[in-house]
């Protein structure tokens, strides 16, 4: 029974009322404030670094001028010497040394071992004599 319900009944219903047109709300981007800011910055940027290249310029200068003071100091304190004439009168003559003359040796190719001292300090003949040595008869690798 109350399957049979009118289908005048879901027409009958009322439309919902059209909406008044909406206004768009002002709105302000922020591009304006951000470009000040950004201008602000700049300029206090330019500012630090022509402050910083003004006070270094102005430490060279102090320091050329002080560079240029201990030179002008040093130039006046200088007083030129003349050097000392060679004794043309007195002729030098070589004298002969009097210490021994080298005695020549067969040159040594070997590999020395820096762990024993007695071998170097020694004589060359300590390399094949003395079997305390451990690298006395060790292969060259």
């Amino acid at each position: 029974m109350e399957r049979t319900i009118s289908k005048s009944a879901f027409k009958a219903s009322p439309k919902p009322s059209a909406k008044e047109n909406t206004r768009p709300q002002e709105f302000k981007l922020h591009t304006e404030q951000r470009a000040v800011k950004r201008a602000m910055f700049n300029y206090s940027m330019a500012t630090k670094l022509y402050l910083m290249e003004f006070q270094k310029k102005q430490v060279e200068r102090l320091q050329k001028m002080i560079d240029e003071e201990e030179v002008r100091l040093l130039r006046k304190e200088m007083v030129p010497k003349a050097q000392l004439m060679p004794f043309f009168d007195r002729p030098f003559f070589p004298q002969r040394s009097s210490r021994p003359l080298t005695i020549p040796r067969e040159p040594s190719f070997r590999s020395v071992n820096s762990k024993c001292w007695s071998c170097i300090l020694e004589n060359e003949l300590c390399y094949f004599q003395n079997a305390h040595c451990s690298h006395a008869w060790s292969p060259i690798k």
